[in-house]
């Protein structure tokens, strides 16, 4: 068993992989509902963390929805564009290629001034290259779409200063 396969199996790392499924899942069915409020969302080992103005009647919707169309198989809705994952593997793509392309460059200050549009195109293709592999790493490292016995407990909702955020807190049997 490699060592990626004994992390992914620890169960607060499972849980958090659920969470984060489940918070995918959510934040697709509130946003086809609300689409034009903005939400953002944070999975860890109790639960998940929602952002956005939105009732929590539409939250304890949308996460029964989400839980339940998880369980039918529609593991789809664990991936989403927006994830933080994707962004986190763009930034080391793109940074990577900017950064090889400065660090090859010999010579003067003009030198390495004249390459740097030839750094730009290397850090858009590395975004380009990344996009794929974002969403395979969500779908296989930081998801997790099978819910098994999840249950969510509760659904608690904190304003301020105008920002709604709701917390689910989870139980797993």
């Amino acid at each position: 068993m490699t060592l990626l396969t004994r992390l992914i199996t620890v169960t607060p790392f499972t849980r958090v992989r659920r969470h984060h499924a489940l918070e995918h899942a959510t934040l697709q069915i509130l946003a086809k509902n609300n689409p034009r409020v903005s939400m953002m969302g944070y999975s860890d080992v109790r639960g998940f963390w929602l952002v956005g103005n939105v009732s929590t009647e539409a939250v304890r919707d949308a996460v029964d929805e989400a839980l339940s169309r998880l369980r039918a198989g529609e593991s789809q809705l664990a991936i989403h564009p927006n994830c933080g994952t994707n962004f986190v593997v763009t930034g080391l793509f793109a940074g990577a290629a900017a950064w090889l392309v400065m660090a090859f460059s010999q010579g003067s200050w003009r030198r390495r001034i004249e390459n740097f549009p030839l750094a730009v195109a290397a850090g858009t293709m590395g975004a380009v290259l990344a996009q794929p592999l974002g969403l395979k790493l969500q779908a296989r490292v930081t998801t997790d779409a099978q819910p098994g016995e999840m249950k969510v407990m509760e659904i608690v909702v904190y304003e301020m200063r105008g920002v709604v955020t709701h917390r689910v807190i989870t139980r797993h049997t």
